[in-house]
């Protein structure tokens, strides 16, 4: 009696059909730990992070503990959580379906909520780079929704851009060596970088220009030199 061949798979349809499922859990586990790192790595806990880096790891540790915390929380709730949460309402009870993708929409809510906080920096009279880093959040979030309009970047790589320039830039203020901090803080701009890829949200050209925006704007706001002259012009 005749067997039909096509009653089971050959050894080499099975061999194939695993590498086809393989693949595809590579990618879903690929996915899955991009979303993480773009998740973990946030560009609104920037200037969070780098105000209380600063209270930690520099003679400003000597400040009172309350006066400090206040700082953190308004910055926190200036920078990370009114952000998010008006975001979160525009897009949930305001915008139309066609609207929540309206990064413009985004980009000037957060702006708002960081000219905010500038504005409470100025009152409080702070040293010029503490007031500065704001100022930095704010200009590199003003030029990133401008240059929206014709080319999308990444303002996650602006954020680490953002990181690494404040980096460099309090190296020489409190004068210290951060080639340490540097390195893993290029480390991470590699994996947000490759994961905004992976998740095809940008292209290395976005990518690329996002992380030279936010680095060249911290330069700028936080070296000493053009840093405490911009001070100077402003109140």
């Amino acid at each position: 009696m005749e067997q039909d061949e096509h009653t089971y798979p050959t050894p080499t349809g099975r061999t194939a059909a695993m590498s086809a499922a393989a693949r595809v859990a590579e990618e879903r586990r690929l996915l899955q730990g991009a979303r993480v790192v773009s998740a973990v790595f946030t560009p609104l806990t920037i200037p969070f992070l780098a105000f209380l880096a600063l209270f930690l790891f520099s003679y400003l540790r000597i400040m009172p503990f309350g006066y400090k915390a206040m700082l953190l929380g308004v910055v926190y709730c200036f920078t990370v959580l009114m952000p998010l949460l008006a975001v979160f309402v525009y897009r949930r009870f305001i915008a139309s379906a066609e609207e929540r993708g309206d990064r413009q929409i985004t980009f000037a809510l957060i702006t708002l909520s960081y000219a905010c906080c500038l504005v409470l920096m100025w009152w409080f009279n702070l040293p010029w780079y503490l007031t500065n880093i704001i100022l930095a959040s704010v200009v590199t979030t003003v030029l990133c929704a401008l240059a929206d309009i014709r080319w999308q970047l990444s303002e996650h790589m602006a954020g680490t851009g953002l990181a690494t320039g404040c980096a460099v830039a309090f190296g020489e203020v409190f004068a210290f060596n951060p080639v340490w901090l540097l390195c893993l803080l290029l480390l991470a701009s590699g994996l947000v970088g490759t994961a905004r890829i992976i998740l095809r949200r940008h292209n290395v050209a976005e990518v690329a220009g996002g992380y030279a925006l936010g680095l060249g704007c911290s330069l700028l706001m936080l070296l000493p030199g053009p840093g405490a002259a911009i001070a100077r012009l402003l109140p």
